[in-house]
């Protein structure tokens, strides 16, 4: 399984590079569900080309993105109608986070290029009381299980590109241009890192090469 299962990644990469679509894009409608429908303030870690920064921005008092790639900042400034609530900033999440607190904090497919531990103690720290962090994670394939989850996303995975690009060759979105990393932590690790910084902490492994993440400054009820 191990030896074969990069093969097969290996062609769907270069059908998912003909029939692209964003794996995480598609989990923008959750992590909406995950927050409260007012929201003071809002902050996107690794906001890339603004998408999810845009739709958090009727919910928002403001909306800062905060992104590496000064290239990426440049489309989500082009991409985001003016009178929008929405600024983007270029420059580390750990260094350089616009003044908050904030009621939400997210971080989607970001949180593999900073130290882990550091980026959640760092996110923990600038939430409002009653604030809430939601993370959409990717991880490195270790175990049989890790595998088999992997294996299992493929067909489904395949199906998605074909119904989204009407079985047609597409161009790239914006979304995916950003430059990225591959993961360098298992998921068993990830949940024991987070259970130490974020006591109360939910993860759950996703379809899609992903996990999930959501932490409230003060628990409460968790939506699935």
């Amino acid at each position: 399984m191990s030896t074969l299962l990069p093969r097969i990644l290996r062609a769907l990469e270069q059908f998912h590079a003909t029939h692209p679509w964003d794996h995480n894009a598609h989990y923008h409608r959750w992590i909406l569900r995950q927050l409260p429908r007012r929201l003071n303030s809002a902050l996107d870690v690794g906001s890339g080309s603004g998408d999810l920064a845009r739709l958090l921005a009727p919910r928002a008092g403001a909306v800062h993105g905060i992104d590496v790639d000064r290239t990426i900042v440049d489309r989500a400034r082009e991409l985001t109608a003016p009178a929008a609530p929405v600024t983007f900033t270029v420059g580390d999440a750990l260094n350089e986070i616009p003044p908050g607190p904030y009621d939400a904090i997210t971080c989607v497919a970001t949180i593999h290029h900073m130290r882990f531990s550091d980026a959640l103690t760092h996110f923990r720290q600038h939430l409002a009381p009653g604030g809430t962090l939601v993370v959409v994670g990717v991880s490195r394939p270790q175990s049989l299980t890790d595998y088999l989850i992997d294996a299992a996303a493929i067909p489904s995975n395949v199906a998605m590109a074909w119904i989204k690009n009407k079985g047609r060759k597409a161009p790239r979105p914006a979304s995916m241009t950003a430059p990225t990393r591959p993961a360098s932590m298992a998921f068993a690790d990830i949940v024991r890192d987070a259970r130490q910084a974020l006591p109360g902490v939910r993860l759950r492994r996703r379809l899609f090469w992903r996990y999930t993440l959501v932490w409230h400054q003060h628990q409460g009820v968790f939506r699935k």
